[in-house]
């Protein structure tokens, strides 16, 4: 399936009547925790980057602006929250136009400068900008944003994750060389998906960051880098995709070097915007089949999955300056009421999947387990369905965890009872050979190693290689007898066995 540039500015909504809304009238309901913002200035000095508004050849580090919220127990006696202008202002920073004049910021990007636009800057936000971060632990999650969008474009989602418990940092949707993107192609995706994992390093610079329960969370064209980046990091335990691009652009990821399917083994949530009417289909030359197929989610394997459906959300309102800003198609969008709603429970799933999957919450897990009416969703709003993840093969490397935590005492009975438990379970000769080596070498392991050998020569009993090795083992260890014995095995198994019989005349001289 091809996706072009059209539409993809399609779905990010080139559209036509304006909205009215307000963040306290989308009533989301915060959590126990204030909420600190930062943003400061980084560069990744693994690659090159130009700006082209400067009008010159220079090269310098790949800047990465780092957007952060976060819990804080501060008290805010005395200090203002952020406005929706001091967000927009971080977005101007990003367009590379630090300078422009506040008065000039909807006119000059994307939005138009209405009166109820400029209504909207004044709004107070819940974040406050530099509030001492609460001490402990919490979840991270790593926003990735849509096609070349800001790494505040969903600030109200992301201040209400941080009101209940998570932290959450984003940076910019950029393109490789310079600020533009090349049209959504895979160059454009490795480079989002670079700067996801440059975001992780990052969070191992905050103390309460717990790097142990990680999620990535994207819109449109970033939720397609940020199920990339899962493929290839065992760290990211979840994945939020906010109608991404992984529905729209599957061809895409499947042209990553790093695509495997099987390497999606984390749970995974999927919310989309609603069907698409047959009159925008056919006046904006959109393939019918995007209102239904969905290739990637078919094909998941290991991965317990969610797929939710909001008849009242078009593309463009999965994001806060959407919701906020964006001018409204009258061919299929819903009243301001009916989006905010919507906007409010595209925000309540993914506390709880986040709360289910990071914190491991029953309470979490319960709600993404019940269908939209038992969680007192009025009847049309949501379309909702799940899949289980098929059991995943045990692995010799899972079998090697389990036995080192039983310091690899009594091999015999824990394959056997694996074994029962899964009957696919192999366990390679050479993966065999090559860890008992390892193990039998280290002088503070080499019993351990010795176990893997007998576990080994049991398994395969007609193995010369795996006798001599046991032999060697043995032999370190200062055990000649039991050495001899093994090199005598070995040789009877392959008589050509020229180490054995090396061995066997230095043993007995």
């Amino acid at each position: 399936m091809k996706i072009c540039l059209f539409l993809i500015s399609t779905l990010i909504g080139i559209n036509l009547a304006f909205g009215q809304t307000s963040l306290k009238e989308i009533d989301l309901e915060y959590g126990n925790h204030m909420v600190g913002f930062m943003h400061y200035l980084t560069s990744d000095s693994t690659r090159t980057y130009k700006r082209l508004f400067d009008w010159n050849n220079k090269s310098i580090p790949r800047p990465i602006p780092v957007s952060i919220w976060y819990p804080s127990n501060e008290n805010r006696k005395n200090i203002k929250p952020m406005t929706v202008l001091n967000y927009m202002e971080i977005l101007k920073e990003e367009e590379e136009w630090e300078y422009l004049p506040n008065s000039q910021i909807l006119n000059w990007f994307y939005y138009t400068n209405t009166p109820a636009n400029e209504n909207q800057l004044k709004e107070q936000a819940t974040a406050y900008h530099g509030l001492e971060p609460e001490t402990g632990k919490f979840p991270v999650v790593v926003y990735a944003p849509s096609y070349q969008a800001s790494s505040i474009e969903n600030f109200g989602l992301c201040e209400y994750l941080a009101s209940h418990g998570y932290i959450v940092i984003a940076s910019p949707s950029r393109g490789t060389e310079n600020r533009f993107l090349d049209g959504g192609t895979e160059k454009d995706m490795e480079t989002q998906a670079r700067d996801i994992e440059f975001l992780i390093k990052e969070v191992a610079k905050i103390p309460n960051a717990d790097r142990d329960e990680m999620a990535t969370m994207g819109f449109s064209f970033g939720g397609l880098s940020n199920v990339l980046s899962q493929m290839r990091n065992e760290n990211i335990k979840a994945i939020v995709s906010l109608d991404g691009s992984i529905k729209y652009q599957y061809s895409t990821l499947k042209k990553s070097p790093f695509f495997n399917i099987k390497k999606v083994d984390v749970p995974f949530i999927h919310m989309a915007q609603k069907d698409i009417p047959e009159e925008v289909l056919r006046d904006d030359g959109i393939d019918s089949t995007l209102n239904h197929h969905f290739e990637f989610y078919d094909s998941l394997v290991y991965s317990k999955a969610y797929r939710l459906k909001f008849h009242n959300l078009t593309h463009s309102y999965f994001s806060s300056l959407g919701i906020l800003f964006q001018e409204r198609d009258k061919r299929q969008d819903k009243s301001d009421l009916e989006i905010m709603e919507s906007y409010k429970w595209v925000s309540i799933y993914t506390s709880k999947f986040l709360d289910a999957f990071l914190k491991k919450e029953p309470n979490g897990l319960d709600f993404l387990e019940n269908t939209p009416a038992k969680n007192g969703i009025k009847k049309g709003l949501i379309t909702w369905n799940k899949k289980e993840p098929k059991d995943e093969l045990f692995t010799f490397q899972d079998f090697n965890e389990v036995a080192a935590k039983q310091d690899y005492r009594n091999l015999f009975g824990l394959y056997d009872l694996t074994l029962k438990e899964n009957p696919s379970l192999k366990l390679p000769e050479g993966y065999l050979n090559n860890l008992g080596l390892q193990l039998v070498f280290n002088p503070e392991t080499s019993k351990q190693g010795i176990n893997v050998f007998l576990l080994a020569t049991k398994i395969y009993p007609n193995s010369a290689n795996l006798y001599d090795s046991l032999a060697e083992g043995y032999l370190f260890i200062g055990d000649r007898d039991h050495a001899i014995q093994n090199f005598e095995k070995s040789l009877r198994l392959n008589p050509k066995d020229q180490n054995a019989i090396t061995r066997l005349k230095q043993l007995r001289n």
